[in-house]
Formats: C-alpha cells, sequence, structure tokens
C-alpha cells in the first residue's frame, strides 16, 4: 500500500514532465543561437576574406598609352590582393560619368580616373568621398575636383628634353630658326606643361616658335594641322607635337609632303612613335612610363584605403611626378 497519495504522485509526474519540456525549450533557443551568431560570424569572416575592388576608368583604352595604365593598374592590384574592374571612356564623357557613378554603386574602396573630360569631375569626386571613397587621378587633370591625389609625368622636365634634343640636333644648321608646336586639347592642362618646357627651353638656344595649332591629341588631326603649318611656316625646321599619334600624323605629312629638312619629336613613347623614329619618319619621342603610372596610383590607393599618409611632389597641388626618358635611333630597342 503506498504512502503517498495518487494526486501527489501525478503532480510529481506533471511537473517532471513540464521540467523536461522546458529544458529542452532552453536548449532548442540556445541552439539557435549558436547557429544565428554562427551564420553571423560566417557572413562577417566572408566579407572581411572578399577582397576590396579598386575601380579604374580610362579615358580611351584603345590607345597604347592607357592600355598601358590599364595594365599597371590591373597588375598591382593583383600584387595587393584587390579585384579590380575597369571602364573603357573610349573617348566619350557621357561613358566617363556612367562608369564613375557605376564604381561608386558597385562600393569601389578607391577610384582611379584618367578623364576624357575632366571639367565634368567635381560633383562625381563629391559624391565618392560621400560614401568614404578616395579618387586618385590618372593623368590629363583634375577639373578643379577635390581628388586626393593626382599622379602625372614630368611634363615641364620632358618639354625641355625635347627641346635640348631638338637644338642640338640643329646645331650648326644655317638658315632659319622657327619651329612649331602641335598642342593637345585645352581641358588636358598638365600636357601643356610640354609645350612650356619646350618653348621656354627652345626660345633660350635662339629659336621661335612660328606656330601652334591644337589637333586634340588624334593622329588624323596632326596630319592635317601639319599640312596647314607647311603651307603658312615652308622656312620651319622643326616640329615637336605634345603627344605621339599627333606627332606621327605630322611625320606622314611632312614625308607626303618630300620634306626631309624638319626634325620632328614627339611625346609618349608609343609604339607607333617608335615605328616612325625606326622607319626615320620621326627623330625621337619622349617617353612617359604608362604601367608604372597605373601602379603608383594603385599603391596610392592602398595608403588611402588603409587610413595611411600620402606625399607629394607639389603638396598644394596634391601632385606626384613619374620620371621622363627621350627615346631616339640610338635607344630605340631599350
Amino acid at each position: 500500500m503506498s504512502l503517498v497519495p495518487t494526486a501527489t504522485r501525478t503532480t510529481a509526474a506533471g511537473i517532471g514532465q513540464q521540467g523536461s519540456v522546458s529544458r529542452r525549450k532552453r536548449i532548442t533557443i540556445a541552439s539557435l543561437i549558436v547557429l544565428v551568431l554562427v551564420i553571423i560570424a560566417s557572413v562577417l569572416a566572408a566579407n572581411l576574406l572578399k577582397p576590396k575592388v579598386i575601380g579604374f576608368t580610362g579615358y580611351d583604352l584603345s590607345l597604347d598609352f592607357f592600355h598601358s595604365m590599364e595594365m599597371g593598374v590591373k597588375e598591382e592590384s593583383d600584387a595587393l590582393g584587390y579585384q579590380s574592374i575597369r571602364y573603357d571612356q573610349a573617348g566619350d564623357e557621357t561613358r566617363l560619368v556612367t562608369s564613375f557613378k557605376r564604381l561608386i554603386e558597385e562600393q569601389a574602396a578607391a577610384i582611379i580616373v584618367s578623364p576624357i573630360s575632366p571639367e565634368v569631375l567635381p560633383p562625381l569626386v563629391d559624391s565618392a568621398h560621400e560614401k568614404g571613397i578616395p579618387v586618385i587621378i590618372n593623368d590629363i587633370g583634375g577639373g578643379g575636383s577635390a581628388y586626393d591625389a593626382i599622379v602625372i609625368s614630368d611634363n615641364w622636365q620632358g618639354g625641355v628634353l625635347a627641346a635640348t634634343f631638338t637644338a642640338d640636333s640643329l646645331t650648326g644648321r644655317e638658315g632659319s630658326r622657327k619651329v612649331a608646336i602641335i598642342t593637345v586639347e585645352p581641358s588636358a592642362v598638365y600636357a601643356a606643361r610640354r609645350g612650356e618646357g619646350y618653348r621656354e627651353s627652345i626660345e633660350a638656344r635662339g629659336y621661335s616658335i612660328a606656330t601652334e595649332i591644337s589637333a586634340y591629341s588624334k593622329q588624323e588631326d596632326g596630319y592635317t594641322a601639319m599640312k596647314l603649318i607647311l603651307e603658312e611656316q615652308p622656312d620651319l625646321v622643326a616640329v615637336f607635337a605634345e603627344n605621339d599619334p599627333m606627332a606621327v600624323g605630322a611625320a606622314n605629312a611632312i614625308a607626303e609632303a618630300g620634306r626631309k629638312d624638319i626634325l620632328v619629336v614627339g611625346f609618349n613613347g608609343d609604339k607607333i612613335a617608335r615605328d616612325a623614329i625606326a622607319a626615320g619618319l620621326m627623330q625621337a619621342t619622349v617617353a612617359q612610363n604608362p604601367e608604372e603610372m597605373g601602379r603608383i596610383t594603385v599603391q596610392l590607393a592602398d595608403r588611402l584605403v588603409k587610413g595611411k599618409d600620402i606625399f607629394f611632389d607639389d603638396p598644394d597641388k596634391r601632385e606626384i611626378y613619374v620620371p621622363v626618358e627621350l627615346v631616339t635611333i640610338q635607344n630605340i630597342q631599350g
């Protein structure tokens, strides 16, 4: 005979069952919490491990200069552990704006831009900065925007090299001392320094600038401009073009006219100019290093993304200069 009433035994069993249910609920809730924490940790780990993106939008990647720049951006991005997204403006302002906005939308860690139209950059750069995205300009110009840095060739020194080569090559020649400059588009304010360096240096050597005309960086326009110059200045002894496509166009016009007495110097170091020098159509070009320029912009982007300081050749203008070198028939195969 039981000493414990049946009702009491039933109540104890019920309490035991309720305790088991309560424990199971607690275990279930704890498991769910652990699962949620695991998922959160996995997402955070994936984001931390996911390579950051450096975006590049280039002036016209069909041109040797900007194609080399693009390769420098890609190689250095890979080396520093970034993914790279690259857009081709193809010489179109609308593509510049569209590609820049896409890079902002894609949350690039930094944006590198070589702009076809620098003047449209200010609101774009401001929009990037609002998202915490630094902007580095590669060549051409910043259009008055609040960019973080601009990487350019030492254009002034390049103009001096071109003028020195011109004057040295013409030493001892009697007669005219007239030279011409074929300039790039007015918006390319940094490239204009090439002509300024050339002008100051060549005039110091006793030559005069007979004419200056813009060919907007295009080979066909360089050809047309040179034909006009030959008509107006038949006693010209040399021409300096602020980029190689224009120089090659000018050299072709000179060759077509049967003139072998006019010295032609370009700027960039493009393959078309090197080929023209090898063929005797041009005498020299001042070579930039666009691939190195691309690498340097990525290095700067990396420092900015990591909150590190960068150092400028001209702090007031936030400019960083890349050295240039003279290329002639003597070192064309170097």
